[in-house]
């Protein structure tokens, strides 16, 4: 139970920042063990004038597979959460205001880390659907 509420938090700060113009990449890294699927990047992406979400499946069987799915940005805490814990220990928001982190320790419980931001520019799909 506790859990989901930084789950809600940590993708209430996503969606926020895909509404503000402010997300660059979000990111689901370290993994568990050594699965296939090694990382999710999403970025944004425009279809039929519609802003959705191009989310990258990077997959390692013996060589690397990227499969992309477009979805609706509404769902993207639908597409992300069943990969979080699962391999995924963290989750990487990167917005031109703070990066936020959302992180699982050894006992997977989820916590939020808030830092400077890396990315000066937010997704340049973002600002030219929003511009």
């Amino acid at each position: 139970m506790e859990n989901e509420i930084i789950y809600s938090t940590f993708f209430n700060a996503v969606q926020e920042s895909i509404a503000n113009g402010t997300f660059a990449k979000l990111t689901l890294a370290k993994t568990v063990g050594k699965p296939e699927l090694q990382n999710i990047y999403v970025r944004m992406h425009v279809e039929d004038n519609i802003l959705k979400t191009a989310i990258t499946f990077k997959i390692y069987t013996g060589e690397k597979e990227e499969i992309v799915k477009i979805s609706e940005v509404k769902d993207i805490e639908a597409d992300l959460i069943p990969h979080i814990n699962n391999p995924f220990l963290s989750a990487l928001l990167f917005t031109t205001e703070a990066d936020i982190t959302m992180k699982l320790n050894k006992k997977r419980v989820a916590s939020i880390i808030e830092q400077p931001p890396t990315f000066k520019n937010a997704d340049p799909v973002l600002l030219e659907f929003l511009g």
